[in-house]
């Protein structure tokens, strides 16, 4: 449960290694500070961990989160992203000797110091550490196995006593040691597990198994690699090109692997958000291949017959990454259309609009033109590469009727009846052309033609609907009007408007409305209304035009003149 919460709540739910070995050492630090347990001030005098020093659990914590340390930084240099080279996978293997030394000294001082539920759960925790560590080396498979079994089989027997949380946490645990053992197994010969499976193993989540995933990528590393040298060439619309690279090898083999999970027999089986991610990687393998391809077009030389080859391969692959492109496009349009006509039963979940699925088509339009033009830019073109461009111009048509369809939807959702009428009546014909195309040629889709045939009934309902619509807002028309123009008030507020934020302190509701709805905030009014505000009282004087005032013209200072002012007065 300790560690559960610790790795958990500081890293290891994403797999951020460095920032739970940071946690660990910020908590070994805090720990000898609170027992006072340091290690000299200016010269380091080691203070070793006894059965006579434990006088409290947090000297048993020193000693678990030191093991939590160590392991915890191997795992961060076997995670790398290149992987880790000689050096840092010596330096790793260190690091996991001392967490198993610090893992078995936490077994002697539970055994000694602790009750049995806690020493059993030490003694898993040392039969892990010391797996791990044989694991990682490559040797004693089966005492790797053994320490793994061992563990297994104290979380089996912890789990069934406890509250519903701790025996959740062992179930998880026993789930997490299951692949390492059968592993085990399968690299002692005592399992009948191809190399090939092990990646469906593989899937489950959990710190433990990092080290599992990272052992199994670099066994089918070498596995493709072994295969690859018997691959010499690749086959693709009637072509064949040389392949002398092995890293292509390797990429082109890797892709096939995973498109086997999505185009294979058991592909129905898979989810569509898994789907998504296989195909992520399809792109990744593909484009590493092609990476290569362009550095051997660099480092070719003057030998045209090569450089042919080359820019083939290069096309090929190209081709192969726009039909996978066109796959990873119609899966996304799948699962809008599933969330097209659902009803919300969440507030949070997203509701699919046709103005998406009018985008997701474009890209397929665009996609196809794109593989279309690349298939038919070379001069000597095989029938293959003929009948390629012939489905290419089938696929298009039938998306350009799709989007039609949807584009027409989405004008009918904001009341444009005349131009949802004649889109829908667009479509029709555009699916009609599209039927008889697909019949007509050589190899028909039966599943293309009845999505088609369900598509052609749509746009004839919907055409009636739209006419018998737009002809009934029509003859309604004057009516809505007059209601209209009869409401119509002065002031202009004809809407009932809830009260202000400010007026209602004391309710808890929201004051922005619903998210999904673009209402406007009703907070405070703004601009605020005039308020009568008090000031000084306005006196007049009544008596001021009675009063006769004193003449003052004999006190005033008369101005001298001189001659020509006496002259021009």
């Amino acid at each position: 449960m300790l560690l559960n919460s610790a790795q958990m709540q500081h890293g290891l739910r994403f797999g951020d290694y460095a920032r739970y070995r940071r946690y660990c050492t910020a908590r070994l630090r805090r720990l000898y500070k609170s027992l006072k347990f340091t290690h000299g001030r200016g010269k380091y005098t080691k203070r070793a961990i006894t059965a006579s020093t434990v006088s409290e659990v947090r000297f048993l914590h020193i000693v678990l989160y030191t093991a939590e340390r160590a392991w915890s930084h191997a795992m961060e240099k076997k995670t790398l992203p290149d992987g880790p080279n000689a050096r840092q996978r010596s330096y790793l293997i260190g690091r996991l000797r001392k967490a198993v030394k610090w893992a078995s000294h936490f077994q002697d001082l539970c055994a000694f110091k602790g009750d049995s539920r806690t020493s059993l759960e030490a003694e898993a925790y040392a039969s892990y550490m010391k797996g791990s560590l044989l694991f990682e080396k490559d040797e004693n498979w089966d005492v790797a196995l053994k320490c793994f079994k061992s563990a297994r089989a104290v979380y089996e027997e912890l789990g069934k006593y406890g509250d519903l949380e701790n025996q959740v946490l062992c179930r998880e645990r026993v789930e997490e040691l299951e692949p390492s053992i059968r592993y085990c197994l399968h690299k002692i010969g005592e399992s009948n597990l191809q190399t090939s499976e092990l990646l469906h193993v593989g899937e489950m989540e959990g710190p433990a198994l990092d080290l599992f995933r990272a052992k199994l990528e670099a066994v089918m590393a070498e596995a493709r690699s072994q295969q690859a040298a018997s691959m010499n060439e690749f086959h693709w619309l009637g072509h064949r090109f040389p392949i002398s690279n092995a890293k292509t090898r390797v990429s082109i083999l890797k892709a096939q692997e995973l498109e086997k999970d999505v185009n294979g027999p058991t592909a129905d089986s898979v989810p569509a958000e898994k789907k998504l991610a296989i195909f992520d990687k399809i792109f990744a393998a593909y484009n590493e291949a092609r990476s290569c391809i362009r550095n051997d077009l660099v480092n070719t030389g003057n030998s045209e017959s090569m450089k042919d080859d080359l820019s083939g391969l290069d096309k090929a692959i190209g081709a192969i990454l726009g039909e996978r492109t066109i796959e990873r496009n119609q899966l996304l349009v799948h699962l809008a259309k599933s969330k097209l006509s659902k009803v919300r039963d969440d507030k949070t979940e997203k509701v699919t609009k046709p103005e998406e699925l009018v985008r997701l088509y474009d890209l397929l339009l665009q996609n196809t033109a794109d593989l279309s033009d690349l298939v038919s830019s070379g001069r000597d073109r095989k029938p293959e590469e003929v009948a390629f461009g012939e489905q290419c111009e089938l696929k298009s048509l039938v998306f350009r009727a799709e989007r039609c369809f949807y584009l027409a939807k989405s004008y009918s959702l904001a009341g444009k009846r005349p131009e949802a009428y004649a889109l829908y009546c667009k479509a029709r014909s555009l699916v009609e052309n599209a039927v008889k195309k697909l019949q007509s040629s050589t190899h028909a889709d039966k599943f293309a033609i009845n999505e088609l045939t369900t598509l052609y009934n749509e746009c004839r309902s919907n055409i009636c609907i739209e006419h018998a619509t737009g002809i009934m807002e029509e003859e309604k028309a004057p009516e809505n009007l007059s209601n209209q123009i009869s409401n119509i008030s002065l002031t202009g507020n004809n809407k009932k408007l809830g009260k202000l934020l400010m007026e209602k302190l004391d309710d808890y509701e929201s004051a922005v409305g619903d998210p999904t709805t673009k209402s406007i905030p009703r907070i405070e009014a703004f601009p605020p209304a005039f308020q009568a505000v008090p000031r000084n009282p306005i006196v007049r004087d009544l008596a001021y035009d009675l009063i006769e005032f004193p003449s003052l013209e004999n006190k005033m200072k008369k101005e001298k003149k001189g001659l020509i002012g006496r002259l021009w007065g």
